[in-house]
């Protein structure tokens, strides 16, 4: 599967992460192992690396043992899980269905219990989709709180490295080795709870007992009334949605523009489309974009302050059937990406839950923060996820 493959490296004999097995997404650089991003054209015409990336370093330093590389959307252009030139991978929690990526070999890989844990990568829902659509936890981490140096960029302005894990135990621990003490003030008492009744209107009918039984279970540990919202009032999700699809197009265009016209490379059909209309998005549309941007981070930022958080789905829908057609996969998408869009124009921390429908398939509902509380989020998460049993 390409670039995609076992190799060993151990972790250091001592360390909290000791004994623990993970596997990196095909983005980051691991000493002396070609980093394919996703495309044969990339991995051609890129050096190996002659350096770990140092969220790798830092969990070899801890403990852990690399058990390898594992399969990405193309250059992490997609939300949906597969490959033109790779394959999809599997998802073990819910064969029928995709993964979501474009993290979907780190997904697969921990779903299927191949390792404990996974590094990934989170722009506009890579983490998240997945971490929802596999049944895992998963966390899109306060834009550059970690360091995504040795890891191959999509667009820079949202880009976040991130991990999922099957058990809620890995996944705190690793947020512990990975993570600097939180900055946000919810270590001192959570003082908001928020439903975003407008990204809530977004998700499918299977999310609305998991959002509830989340609502209610918090509310309860927290002793807390919440406060309905539409967050985008005076707007709409979809016209946040674009904002971010322009300011991340021309983000990426100007990271991998030079590189895609000298080298034309061959991409699946959906994401050459995103690639094309990259290229076409002006400094002009860019700049409109980017200020309205600076908007849409103040408000959802005002709204949390420094001590309320958010419920909120992770994804719009369950995971597509690997069968779906090319339409619908599209809808589906762009409701997601009105939702998982939040966070990402803001910058802020999201952790998504795993749980479970009525009918037993994966769905993930997630908690937003304040900029800085990644690890206080992961706390009460997991209390939360234990009062749900």
């Amino acid at each position: 599967m390409g670039t995609a493959r076992r190799f060993v490296v151990d972790g250091a004999a001592q360390g909290p992460l000791r004994g623990l097995r993970f596997a990196v997404k095909d983005l980051f650089d691991v000493a002396g192992h070609p980093t394919g991003a996703g495309n044969p054209t990339w991995l051609a015409t890129h050096p190996v690396p002659t350096e770990h990336s140092p969220l790798v370093a830092q969990l070899l330093a801890a403990g852990a043992t690399l058990m390898g590389k594992v399969v990405t959307d193309e250059l992490a252009y997609s939300i949906h899980g597969d490959n033109v030139h790779y394959g999809a991978p599997r998802n073990s929690a819910a064969p029928q269905r995709v993964t979501g990526g474009s993290s979907s070999g780190s997904a697969a890989a921990v779903a299927a219990g191949l390792v404990d844990f996974a590094l990934a990568t989170d722009t506009g829902g890579s983490t998240r989709v997945p971490a929802s659509y596999c049944g895992l936890w998963g966390l899109r981490t306060t834009h550059g709180a970690l360091p995504v140096a040795g890891l191959v960029p999509l667009s820079p302005c949202f880009d976040t490295a991130t991990w999922l894990a099957r058990d809620t135990a890995v996944f705190d621990a690793v947020g512990r080795v990975l993570l600097p003490p939180d900055a946000a003030g919810l270590h001192n008492g959570v003082q908001g709870l928020c439903v975003f009744d407008d990204a809530n209107e977004l998700a499918h009918g299977e999310l609305s007992d998991p959002l509830a039984r989340v609502t209610a279970a918090l509310a309860k540990r927290l002793d807390l009334e919440p406060r309905h919202d539409r967050i985008a009032a005076g707007a709409s999700l979809a016209d946040w949605r674009a904002t971010y699809t322009t300011v991340g197009a021309h983000d990426a265009w100007r990271v991998h523009g030079a590189w895609i016209d000298a080298a034309q490379p061959h991409f699946g059909t959906a994401i050459a489309e995103r690639w094309q209309a990259a290229s076409r998005v002006g400094e002009a549309e860019a700049a409109v974009a980017r200020a309205a941007m600076r908007d849409i981070r103040a408000r959802v930022r005002d709204a949390l302050g420094t001590g309320a958080i958010a419920v909120l789905p992770s994804a719009a829908s369950l995971a597509p059937l690997r069968a779906a057609d090319a339409a619908q996969v599209q809808a589906v998408r762009m409701r997601t990406m009105a939702i998982t869009c939040i966070a990402g124009l803001a910058g802020l921390p999201q952790v998504s839950l795993p749980l479970r429908t009525s009918a037993g398939e994966p769905v993930g509902v997630s908690l937003l923060g304040p900029a800085g509380s990644d690890r206080t989020l992961i706390e009460l998460a997991s209390q939360l996820h234990g009062d749900l049993g």
